[in-house]
């Protein structure tokens, strides 16, 4: 078995999500001293060469308590006035304490809509990725006043692994008031054992699971499993380990054996092309010299408008084209980075004059190689 503990020190991209309990004391308000913490934690490993993305709960616990509320509301108004309210102050402290750091940080807010619509998808992918290559820490929250779905049980532990994926982290790191995953709830069992790591698609896991949130929380330890296993599609492991312990971060690079480490049963760039041939539908077609079908075969890289020689249908940036040769095989797919107007006024074209042609430019590549996978090896 892959010893995946001692892989964590090699890990660069991370995705970090607290959930409110830790965020909120508890409920009592923000805890200022331990966001300082986890913030001087998250500066020392960016660097140390992590790229970390923040995923943060808390919005609705502080809301809740600024506005006075003895406790969280069921209404879905009264919950999307109180994340309204609370996303100020909880921004507002990470902003300070990066600040002591040098960092800047950036705010994102998503639903789940930004990450099922390829379009948004990509939209979002494009603007994570800038922002980590200048050195920014996204902070990132589901955008609960605009939500047109309750906010709902476990929800940003589903974020959290989404973000995953469209950061293509390498770890999802879960923080939480709990010492990990044990066999039995241990507020009702004594001999509970803390499961020290398992594969993230295990089916015993679950039944060893609670549903029960905490009182500001909105998911219990079956959410963060069930994160695991979406994390793990895309070849991310997954930590479930106790936030209000002493450096946990440093900690987890270290291998420490802290917490409940779920690995994925494929590797990180083969479960991807895996989830890119099976779950998208094709929805246009391009044709390729040989150059750029001998580039893809032989090298793996990405396909460039220059070796596009003809455009069919009527695909939309981020949806799925098929890559054809000369006597019309296809050879590859992938998500595209134009649509295909645009597609076909840039074929032919050298990348850099993307620009000119269209007057912008998204990306140089029409697919970049992250987002292609080869479907026949010629």
């Amino acid at each position: 078995m892959a010893d995946w503990r001692t892989r964590l020190g090699a890990t660069r991209n991370w995705v970090i999500k607290v959930g409110s309990a830790l965020v909120t004391s508890d409920g009592r308000g923000l805890d200022r001293e331990r966001i300082a913490d986890w913030v001087g934690q998250i500066a020392s490993l960016q660097a140390q060469g992590v790229r970390p993305v923040m995923v943060s709960s808390g919005s609705v616990a502080e809301g809740i308590q600024r506005l006075g509320w003895r406790q969280r509301p069921h209404a879905l108004y009264q919950m999307q006035a109180a994340a309204a309210v609370g996303q100020m102050g909880l921004v507002e402290a990470y902003e300070r304490e990066f600040q002591r750091y040098g960092l800047r940080t950036a705010q994102i807010l998503l639903t789940h809509e930004d990450l099922s619509d390829r379009r948004r998808y990509l939209n979002a992918r494009s603007t994570l990725r800038a922002l980590l290559d200048m050195g920014v820490v996204p902070i990132v929250n589901e955008n609960d006043t605009v939500s047109t779905d309750e906010i709902r049980f476990g929800d940003n532990d589903t974020l959290a692994a989404l973000v995953t994926n469209l950061a293509e982290a390498d770890l999802l790191l879960i923080l939480t008031d709990q010492q990990g995953l044990f066999d039995a709830d241990p507020r009702r069992h004594a001999d509970a054992q803390l499961i020290g790591e398992a594969a993230a698609d295990d089916a015993r896991l679950e039944p060893m699971c609670s549903d029960a949130p905490g009182v500001l929380g909105s998911g219990g330890m079956r959410a963060k499993v069930l994160a695991a296993k979406r994390a793990a599609q895309s070849g991310a492991i997954t930590l479930i380990a106790p936030g209000r312990e002493a450096q946990i971060m440093e900690r987890v690079r270290a291998g420490e054996g802290v917490g409940t480490l779920l690995w994925p049963s494929r590797e990180r760039l083969a479960a991807r092309k895996q989830w890119l041939a099976g779950h998208l539908q094709v929805r246009g077609r391009v044709w390729l010299d040989d150059g750029a079908v001998a580039v893809l075969r032989r090298d793996g890289r990405s396909l460039l408008p220059v070796g596009v020689t003809a455009v069919d249908g009527a695909f939309a940036r981020g949806e799925m084209v098929a890559c054809l040769d000369h006597a019309g095989r296809e050879i590859a797919r992938g998500l595209a980075n134009y649509g295909a107007s645009e597609t076909a006024l840039i074929r032919g074209q050298s990348s850099h004059r993307i620009e000119t042609i269209l007057g912008y430019v998204d990306e140089p590549e029409l697919i970049h190689r992250d987002n292609l996978v080869l479907t026949e090896a010629g």
